[in-house]
């Protein structure tokens, strides 16, 4: 039986996560490679970003006050990572970088599936402590945790359909399409990232405006 719990945490989840969102940004980053490779790639960061929030859900208030980090730092951290990323699309330093490793015939060290993809994409700051926040509603109810959790693996399960598709979206749009979407993305992953810095900041109160 869906309860008005799991409702609540699924279209939550979904917003933070943003799945429909993350399908282009996925074809960015995996532009190029085979389609057997891009599946490795999407359930590798599907099933290390569930690990990470089930991690997190069942031990994140603890493991944060063991080593004395706040929510805060997650948030600013995730938003100069991204920020790197954003600048890798907009300059191509990514495409130049596989280019690289091909001509001097070099196994490909760059995988996206853990960073970007996984951390900070999929499991993010925004997504790590809603979950803890969720978590925490449910102390005390096993029933309600494990239900918790099975929304998240299910909102990652659509995360990884809309994966899938993404060699389609690929096609649809072709070479120019996907760098024109890159750099697009880009910018529009610039300005997250700036947003994760400021709310993080502004948790702290170094930010009010």
């Amino acid at each position: 039986m869906i309860t008005a719990d799991a409702i609540t945490a699924f279209v939550t989840l979904f917003v933070i996560i943003d799945p429909i969102g993350l399908a282009p940004i996925f074809v960015a980053l995996t532009a190029g490679i085979d389609a057997r490779t891009r599946r490795k790639i999407a359930l590798r960061a599907v099933l290390i970003s569930f690990g990470l929030l089930l991690l997190f859900g069942y031990f994140g208030q603890a493991l944060l006050s063991a080593v004395g980090i706040e929510m805060p730092a997650f948030r600013i951290s995730g938003g100069i990572l991204l920020f790197l990323i954003a600048v890798q699309m907009l300059f191509e330093r990514r495409t130049e970088r596989r280019e690289k490793q091909v001509e001097d015939k070099e196994p490909a060290k760059a995988d996206p599936a853990v960073f970007p993809l996984a951390l900070p994409l999929l499991a993010g700051p925004g997504s790590m402590a809603t979950i803890i926040l969720l978590m925490d509603n449910n102390r005390g109810d096993v029933a309600g945790q494990a239900t918790l959790m099975a929304v998240t693996a299910f909102v990652l399960l659509i995360a990884y359909i809309l994966f899938m598709s993404a060699g389609l979206i690929e096609h649809m749009l072709g070479q120019t399409g996907v760098n024109v979407v890159s750099r697009v993305l880009g910018v529009l992953l610039a300005a997250l990232s700036v947003q994760f810095v400021l709310d993080g900041l502004r948790d702290l109160g170094l930010f009010t405006a």
